[in-house]
């Protein structure tokens, strides 16, 4: 095997099994339908429904939770925002309790902004009762300190994240969940859009962003001395498309030089014709994903 089939396989290994997808969707379908019958008077299983987060974007890795914003009507933003103290909340219980028609009350939690359900196979969705504004942005509701409503806009962010993706040969979407790989074998602390909101800034000037597979080894090892090379004062960047500030939770850039070490060594010993040690490096970096 070669360079370019061990970051193929890696790359496969990532992506949620068939079955998972199909469960996803079939809950999506499902919590989407519900939100519909009772907000719409409609049985549409696809209407007034958008998936955001990493699933949304499309750099999701098999151990993601779904995110997901249901539009409610406006007339609800009015009934709620009239409230004389913390109509965010009451939005909340109000979505949770219609959630809790379909799926039982122990699995469904309301918490600050969103609206979770857990389910047994450890694949949960995170639910934002949202109002779309006429830019296409959404106003969602925060019950934290008394209750305030906050803007968000996951379309431009995945129109920007989709765009650079083809551009790049598909090559920023991958990079994503290698670098959330990455993220879960060392504990890296960075979220997940902080992860995608640096590889896109870093693959929008990659001399080889139009290459493939065969080029992973080295878009790695660079996207590593990119991550490490960023200033540590640095505290929020600006995400693709939104632009909104993502903050960083610590400081990233030491174990983003260890990570940037250890795949300069992985590629020693590959052009020194020692691929099984050159293996066992890029696991130390990716886990055991990465093909043995």
């Amino acid at each position: 095997m070669s360079v370019s089939d061990y970051f193929q396989t890696f790359c496969i290994n990532l992506r949620m099994s068939n079955d998972t997808v199909n469960a996803i969707q079939y809950r999506y379908h499902q919590i989407t339908k519900r939100i519909n019958l009772d907000y719409y008077n409609s049985s549409s299983e696809t209407n007034h429904s958008l998936y955001v987060g990493s699933y949304g974007r499309g750099t999701e890795i098999f151990t993601s939770d779904i995110d997901m914003i249901v539009k409610l009507p406006y007339d609800t933003y009015v009934k709620f925002n009239n409230y004389s103290s913390n109509g965010q909340s009451a939005l909340l219980q109000e979505v949770k309790g219609v959630l809790e028609k379909t799926y039982r009350t122990s699995d469904v939690k309301g918490d600050g902004q969103v609206i979770g359900i857990n389910f047994t196979d450890g694949i949960n969705f995170e639910i934002v009762p949202a109002f779309i504004n006429e830019n296409g942005s959404y106003t969602y509701p925060n019950s934290n300190n008394g209750g305030s409503w906050k803007v968000t806009d996951p379309k431009s962010e995945i129109d920007a994240m989709n765009s650079m993706n083809s551009e790049s040969n598909r090559n920023l979407k991958r990079l994503c969940r290698m670098a959330r790989a990455w993220k879960n074998k060392c504990n890296v602390p960075m979220s997940g859009i902080l992860i995608d909101t640096l590889a896109y800034k870093f693959i929008k000037d990659w001399e080889h962003k139009d290459k493939s597979y065969l080029y992973y080894d080295y878009m790695s090892r660079d996207f590593f001395e990119y991550l490490k090379d960023l200033s540590i004062d640095q505290n929020y960047w600006l995400a693709p498309g939104s632009n909104r500030y993502v903050w960083k939770y610590d400081n990233f850039q030491n174990k983003s030089k260890k990570a940037c070490d250890i795949a300069k060594e992985a590629i020693s010993y590959e052009t020194n014709n020692c691929p099984y040690t050159s293996k066992q490096k890029w696991r130390e970096i990716y886990g055991t994903k990465f093909p043995e």
